[in-house]
């Protein structure tokens, strides 16, 4: 057994009206990996952050490399030993890598001296950057691999990782592995969150399971399969999405030739997309990060406008219809950004339902809006789609990004639409309730909707898609069969290898 590194004792932390945090123990060994399981909600978000010193426990006591450790701040955190990669990456487009590794420094070198020592770490653990480029210019791997040798700079003993996987292609996350395990063997310990449980199968020693802020077991993930570790997270059997049997109808989304200039100078161009969706399918579209999906959710949602031809529904040019006139129709879209675009953050949940649901629910009549039935509607779809919260009047930025992510998709999936488009629908979300989601929407599509769904999770589309295709830098492959796919062949899709086409389906 490897010496205790970081020893954390009864740890606890509450706030109105809920405690994300309740007598939670446990310990990281020295070159440890070690997991921090749970569902949305379980509380460790909350627990790193006190670990990183962004958040003040109320009761507890911690200890790092034998002595006690009480973080007031990020700064003391990090001038112990500890980096931490976050799930958002906290990044200046306009700056390039060098500029924005010295701003998370805490005494940066000179900038020719720093851009060499970037060069060099980057090297050396396989994650070339060139420290001169934007950070708008870069994939969402080179992103994160800006995020690790900014904390790798640190010579941190603890580097706490979440999410570290959710943008990368499947090679990618091969990269990161390698770069984890040399860190590992040179004596680093990691505390690894993540809701892909074939990664922590594949590369941790030890893990906690929270449950409802409670430490509720440990175990080493090697000996168990993931499914065994998704019932330790939630307290229950597993349910695995299931297919309805049930007829394609017809048409009821069509591209042609659809181009949209981005409005992110940083963004991507859509270049003659075309496709076709029918009633009853689920068209999984992929990509890694960056290469078209918001921009392709904004067109088919209506906040961007295209050539009215471009964008057909049941037959209908739409591509100069708004947000609103879509809705009406029956098109129904939830977008990747929780916090911002899917919801208004220091809304309530029944404004933020009023909001979506307005224009197909009757909320508004004579332009007054009827609260009880916005209240009714926010109320259903948190029973529906199990969103932890204390209730419906409660902000949205309250809830965690697991929680507010199903009520995202609850409240449009509630409404019924004829043809609905998400993008990351089960981003940052546990096992359980991902799968509920799947669920949704596969009992929305044998219902008669045409669902596309843009997503970065290759598990997820495999499972739920009728059809797949690929985004890369804007242009989309030609859409095939998802039955028989591979998980390499997509990975090379997603890097526009084999040819990529514009689709003419």
């Amino acid at each position: 057994m490897s010496a205790t590194l970081l020893e954390i004792n009864g740890l606890r932390k509450a706030y109105p009206g809920v405690v994300a945090n309740d007598d939670v123990s446990f310990s990281v060994g020295e070159s440890e990996v070690h997991a921090l399981l749970g569902e949305n909600g379980a509380g460790k978000s909350t627990l790193v952050k006190m670990v990183y010193g962004l958040v003040r426990p109320d009761e507890g006591q911690m200890s790092f490399a034998g002595r006690t450790y009480a973080p007031g701040s990020p700064h003391e955190a990090r001038r112990t030993g500890i980096a931490m990669v976050f799930q958002h990456f906290s990044l200046f487009e306009a700056l390039d890598v060098a500029e924005n590794v010295a701003l998370g420094m805490e005494t940066p070198p000179p900038m020719h001296e720093l851009a060499n020592n970037i060069r060099e770490v980057s090297e050396t653990y396989g994650l070339p950057l060139d420290p001169g480029r934007l950070v708008g210019e870069l994939s969402a791997g080179e992103r994160q691999r800006v995020e690790i040798i900014r904390c790798l700079l640190q010579d941190p003993k603890l580097l706490i990782m979440d999410e570290p996987t959710s943008v990368l292609t499947p090679q990618e996350v091969d990269i990161l592995f390698e770069t984890l395990r040399k860190l590992q063997t040179e004596g680093t310990s990691i505390l690894y969150i993540s809701h892909k449980l074939e990664e922590i199968r594949a590369l941790c020693d030890g893990a906690t399971i929270l449950r409802l802020g409670k430490v509720t077991g440990t175990c080493d993930p090697r000996e168990k399969s993931a499914r065994e570790l998704a019932e330790l997270m939630v307290g229950t059997e597993l349910a695995t999405p299931a297919v309805r049997d049930h007829e394609l109808g017809d048409v009821a989304l069509a591209l042609n030739k659809l181009s949209v200039a981005s409005t992110n100078p940083f963004g991507t161009t859509l270049k003659d997309l075309s496709l076709e969706v029918r009633k009853g399918e689920v068209l999984g579209i992929g990509g890694v990060a960056g290469n078209g999906q918001d921009e392709l959710l904004v067109a088919l949602s209506g906040e961007v406008l295209s050539d009215p031809g471009a964008v057909r529904m049941h037959g209908e040019a739409i591509g100069g219809f708004g947000p609103n006139q879509r809705r009406a129709m029956g098109l129904l879209a939830a977008p990747e950004e929780r916090l911002g675009h899917a919801a208004a953050p220091d809304m309530s949940l029944v404004e933020n339902a009023a909001l979506s649901g307005w224009v197909r629910l009757g909320i508004v009549n004579r332009g007054f809006i009827d609260w009880g039935k916005a209240r009714g509607y926010a109320e259903a779809v948190i029973k529906e789609f199990d969103v932890r919260t204390p209730g419906s009047g409660n902000a949205a930025r309250s809830l965690s990004g697991g929680n507010l992510q199903k009520f995202v998709i609850g409240r449009e999936i509630m409404q019924k639409p004829e043809v609905l488009v998400v993008n990351q629908p089960t981003w940052g979300v546990d096992a359980s309730a991902a799968a509920s989601i799947r669920q949704a929407l596969l009992d929305l599509a044998a219902e008669g909707a045409a669902v596309v769904v843009i997503s970065q999770d290759l598990d997820e589309l495999m499972e739920i898609s009728t059809r797949f295709a690929a985004l890369n830098e804007g242009r989309l492959s030609e859409p095939r069969d998802a039955a028989g796919l591979t998980i390499d062949e997509i990975g090379l899709m997603l890097g526009g290898a084999h040819g990529m086409e514009v689709a003419h389906v």
